[in-house]
């Protein structure tokens, strides 16, 4: 039956949004909707083409998935084509690959192998008598892109090796841990800040991994991507010459590490189906407990010979298969769109979502960032949407499903009223892509910077969650975080604390009058003073009256403190309602003079240490500490000053590369420990 108008329509559409999003995915590394929903259009287009093979161009997109139409890069031809592969999108259709197995194999046993499906950027390493002359991403499977400068920064990969075949290609992918995700997202975050302070524009912040990995690959300079901490595992063996003769799949992985490439220790051989779905079901569940993003398994035929039997389809190869796992995103309904009001009057809209399970747990409302995100992705009320937790941490709304929008939706509108019983106007202050609030009575701000006062980072007063916060200041019986220190008995059994808890609550506002000065100046929300700028303010000025009769030049002064943070302070401490709430913080018996005295040797005095990966025994602020405590420099990068290289689990690749260049001496966490007790290396 020839294809109806509807259908060839539908066709059509369909490879328009392939190729676009394709394109999205792979050319920008900046994908605008799930890899669900992508995966939902390429079955679709595929269910046409196989009922209606008339429709089937010379080339369909289906056969070269993955290619941008424009690259920066080079263009590198494969020798041996980067076949995609099939996916089975549950046990069932896994099934019924392993029976088309069994049958292009007659009914012989057959072995597999199951390997973690890394969600990264896959690669080609190509050397030539053992030493790397060329790396290129896949492509479309036939032609990719030279990133060959970009990847010699990856310190995980060999640039020469000891055996020296004539040429062997070497096939992985390219990842970013989550750590190094984390790190990256937070120094953007970090640089974001700084350039909002300096009157400049925000850049991007890496949603996920997978994107940040990418495009850290993709950098037009290399020297940013050795600066990106990416990582890389090996699976396969591409063009070889001079190689051994292996029977076996199993074997060359074992080959591959005998030459040092990294291969993924989580690969099991299994002699049935029944060990291949095993296997998924548990990976499937511990997928969160590994430290890089995985999104299913790759199973393959172990028998060398076997592959050689069962072949190729025009797409992708018999004797593999992708098992993917149901994706961390979902789609929901967008209920509402809202603001929230920060304790600098930052409006930050969020979305009010129809509860949904994303990785693992309920989610109901995301973050939308800014005006101009909301601009961006032109997210509605009334959409649905799809929801992702980028890094399984975030929950994020990254666009709508356009198929289903409502026919009378119209675009959102930024409030220009803060939400606040004051209804002050909300403003956007020149090319700031923040919108805030400027009236100072406005009562969010206010429990805003009373629930920063109280947290963690802060004062650290047990106890006084955003709960007791919103009910005491709608109360009126506080104001501001001064009144937190006149707060008594009877005032909160009146609010209906209970006895137990208004006598804990009391006890850690007593125990929180004696917190060291560095965590009041952070409690006060003074606009860009962090941790860091804090610690110096209080080690040189000795009390809280000393930083606030400072000048901006002596603040300015202080190493680590700098301009920008000196004028935010100065001011600070000039504006009479801030100095209202000092008086009330100094009636309320808040000590300004505690200062944390450090007992320690002073073994590290004028030296700078720098500590890249995960410490057992020390987080990322306790080893930044006992480096400072005696008279260390805790530094964030290698330089020609620095004294060693702390290197724990899964290092910084760029901070490692530096310090062998530099001749840095590089040494492990029991090291450490005892450089910190005698100030000598091993």
């Amino acid at each position: 039956m020839a294809a109806s108008k509807k259908i060839v329509a539908r066709a059509e559409k369909l490879r328009e949004l392939i190729a676009y999003h394709n394109d999205k995915y792979f050319g920008d590394d900046d994908p605008e909707i799930s890899d669900a929903e992508f995966d939902e259009f390429v079955r679709e287009l595929r269910t046409i083409e196989a009922e209606h093979p008339e429709l089937v161009p010379a080339e369909s997109l289906l056969d070269v998935p993955g290619a941008p139409t424009t690259t920066t890069f080079a263009p590198v031809v494969h020798r041996l084509p980067m076949t995609s592969l099939d996916n089975a999108m549950d046990h069932d259709e896994l099934r019924a690959w392993g029976d088309r197995v069994t049958k292009g194999l007659g009914g012989e046993p057959t072995r597999f192998v199951c390997e973690l499906k890394i969600d990264g950027l896959a690669l080609s390493l190509r050397y030539e008598n053992g030493r790397l002359v060329q790396a290129a991403t896949r492509g479309d499977g036939k032609v990719g892109e030279d990133v060959t400068a970009n990847v010699r920064t990856i310190g995980a990969i060999p640039q020469h090796l000891d055996s020296t075949p004539a040429v062997l290609e070497v096939r992985g992918e390219v990842y970013m841990s989550k750590a190094a995700f984390e790190r990256l997202r937070e120094a953007k975050m970090q640089e974001n800040e700084s350039r909002v302070a300096e009157g400049r524009k925000p850049q991007p912040v890496p949603a996920n991994p997978r994107n940040a990995g990418a495009g850290s690959l993709r950098q037009k300079d290399a020297a940013v991507t050795a600066t990106r901490e990416l990582s890389v595992w090996t699976y396969q063996l591409g063009e070889v010459n001079g190689v051994p003769e292996f029977v076996a799949h199993h074997e060359t992985l074992d080959y591959l590490r005998a030459l040092g490439f990294p291969v993924n220790p989580e690969v099991r051989v299994v002699d049935s189906l029944v060990g291949v779905i095993e296997f998924c079901a548990h990976w499937q569940e511990h997928r969160n407990d590994l430290p890089y993003i995985i999104d299913g398994v790759v199973v393959k035929v172990d028998d060398l010979a076997q592959r050689e039997r069962l072949g190729y389809t025009s797409k992708a190869p018999r004797w593999a298969i992708a098992v993917k796992f149901p994706p961390e995103e979902r789609t929901t309904l967008l209920r509402d769109i809202k603001v929230s009001i920060g304790r600098t009057g930052r409006a930050t809209p969020f979305a009010v979502l129809e509860p949904v399970v994303v990785a693992g747990s309920t989610v109901s409302m995301s973050t939308l960032h800014n005006r101009e995100q909301v601009q961006r992705k032109d997210v509605r009320p009334g959409d649905t949407v799809v929801v992702r937790k980028a890094g399984d941490v975030i929950p994020e709304v990254v666009g709508p499903v356009l198929a289903l929008r409502p026919a009378n939706s119209k675009p959102w509108k930024f409030p220009t009223k803060c939400p606040c019983a004051l209804k002050s106007t909300l403003v956007q202050v020149g090319d700031e892509a923040d919108t805030r609030c400027v009236e100072p009575e406005c009562p969010h701000q206010r429990d805003q910077k009373i629930i920063h006062f109280t947290a963690r980072g802060g004062m650290d007063i047990e106890g006084f969650g955003e709960k007791t916060v919103y009910k005491l200041s709608d109360a009126g019986v506080i104001e501001d975080v001064g009144d937190i220190y006149s707060l008594s008995a009877e005032a909160l059994l009146g609010q209906g604390f209970g006895e137990g808890q208004t006598a804990n609550l009391l006890k850690s506002i007593d125990a929180s009058r004696g917190r060291p000065l560095e965590k009041l100046l952070v409690a006060l929300g003074i606009k860009h003073l962090g941790p860091a700028a804090a610690e110096s303010l209080a080690r040189r000025f000795g009390s809280l009256d000393l930083v606030a009769q400072a000048s901006v030049e002596e603040l300015s002064a202080i190493d680590g403190v700098g301009d920008v943070i000196a004028e935010s302070v100065a001011s600070w401490f000039a504006d009479v309602r801030h100095r209202a709430v000092i008086g009330k913080l100094r009636k309320g018996g808040v000590r300004f003079d505690h200062v944390t005295l450090v007992d320690a040797p002073q073994t590290l005095a004028g030296r700078t240490i720098v500590v890249t990966g995960t410490l057992v025994a020390f987080g990322r602020e306790q080893a930044e500490r006992a480096i400072k405590d005696r008279g260390g420099k805790s530094a964030g990068s290698v330089s020609a000053k620095t004294y060693a290289l702390v290197v724990g689990d899964e290092p910084g690749s760029a901070k490692v590369k530096k310090a062998t260049e530099l001749n840095v001496p590089r040494i492990d966490e029991a090291a450490f420990v005892r450089l910190l007790d005698t100030g000598e290396l091993p």
